[in-house]
């Protein structure tokens, strides 16, 4: 099994920044990408940002230029910095990771963290 743990979340101010935190624990060996999605009410939950074990990283459209993905291997943490934030940022963030166990793929979700832009 493994944990993830976000953190950062939080009330913004439009064009304001923050950076989220996700911490993974547990049998961690195996894991290949992990990544940020949110889901705003009432709409389906969409890829923001990924970064794959081997450092390469993909962003939707929407966030391109404003969003940073980054990993501390470390301290099993991916990070999620966010700047030049709009009010249609607003959505529950969640973090998640795949693993790769035999011919298995594992996909493990994060509890979300909320953030609101809005002035």
């Amino acid at each position: 099994q493994v944990q993830l743990v976000e953190s950062g979340g939080g009330l913004v101010q439009p064009g304001g920044s923050l950076r989220l935190s996700c911490a993974a624990s547990g049998s961690i060996f195996g894991i290949y990408t992990m990544g940020w999605y949110r889901q705003a009410p009432g709409k389906q939950r969409e890829l923001v940002a990924v970064i794959t074990s081997t450092g390469s990283t993909n962003y939707a459209e929407s966030v391109k230029g404003r969003f940073t993905i980054s990993e501390d291997n470390a301290k099993n943490t991916v990070y999620l910095q966010m700047n030049s934030l709009k009010p249609e940022d607003t959505a529950v963030y969640y973090c998640n990771a795949r693993k790769q166990q035999a011919t298995v793929t594992y996909i493990y979700w994060g509890q979300g963290t909320q953030v609101t832009v809005s002035s």
